[in-house]
């Protein structure tokens, strides 16, 4: 399901390759997620845009591997993989809920590395790097993790409910819950790019102030998009944020064509 063999390997994944566009979007998936959860996603942005999302270790065809428990670690590879997949294109950076703050770190580097960040970067349902909350889920029992999973939504009750299918995403859960929750708060840390965050209105694990606080970590212009919903409000508004993200990178290419004259 990849594309060309510069991008063939087991961190990133391209469901619709667009070899041809002018941008590519990276989505980082949330705690205890997969590349596939942006299947859609990408779906929906193939006509226009170049979609890559990143597979972490400990699920799905890399369930063999272990999880990478600490947030600096898995930016720090995952930085390692995009840059060796690098074709010229820039680069929008979509993470959800975990995938933000990962998107950020990863971010964090490119600017530091290179001088120039992603285009922009899209934060969701979670609170800003220096709002981060800490948290123990990643402590609790099988029990206590499946009650976390019920509260936030995003995973099939039918998983849910069959001890076969939940042995397989456990693991994978209580990692990347242990490598968020024990991530230290980013403060006086700003991105050279535009920052647009979007939260649902019932989010338990976002307030709107802790979602509005993603302003302090740019230099360049910032939006909050707030939706009717929970944690994954964007599963009932997937053709709001396709619409908010194709949009976006719009404006960027016609802001580039007419630099350009």
């Amino acid at each position: 399901m990849t594309g060309s063999a510069k991008f063939t390997g087991e961190w990133i994944q391209r469901f619709h390759p667009r070899d041809d566009s002018e941008f590519r979007v990276v989505c980082f998936p949330h705690a205890g997620g997969s590349a596939s959860y942006y299947y859609t996603l990408s779906k929906a942005l193939s006509p226009e845009l170049d979609v890559l999302a990143i597979q972490y270790p400990g699920r799905q065809d890399r369930r063999a591997e272990g999880c990478v428990d600490s947030v600096a670690e898995l930016a720090d590879l995952t930085y390692a993989a995009l840059r060796r997949c690098e074709d010229g294109r820039p680069n929008v950076f979509f993470g959800h809920s975990m995938g933000s703050t990962l998107a950020f770190e990863v971010a964090r580097r490119l600017q530091e590395d290179t001088g120039a960040p992603p285009a922009w970067l899209f934060a969701s349902g979670y609170p800003a790097p220096s709002r981060l909350r800490g948290g123990t889920v990643h402590r609790r029992d099988d029990a206590g993790i499946l009650e976390e999973l019920r509260s936030v939504g995003g995973t099939d009750p039918v998983w849910l409910e069959n001890k076969h299918m939940m042995a397989s995403i456990l693991y994978a859960v209580r990692g990347d819950y242990a490598a968020i929750e024990t991530h230290p708060r980013v403060v006086d840390v700003r991105l050279d790019c535009p920052i647009t965050m979007s939260v649902g209105t019932d989010d338990p694990h976002t307030t709107i102030a802790e979602a509005e606080a993603w302003r302090e970590h740019t230099t360049g212009e910032f939006a909050l998009h707030v939706f009717q919903g929970g944690h994954f409000y964007l599963d009932e508004h997937s053709r709001e944020v396709t619409d908010l993200i194709s949009g976006t990178v719009r404006g960027l290419s016609a802001t580039a064509r007419e630099t350009a004259r």
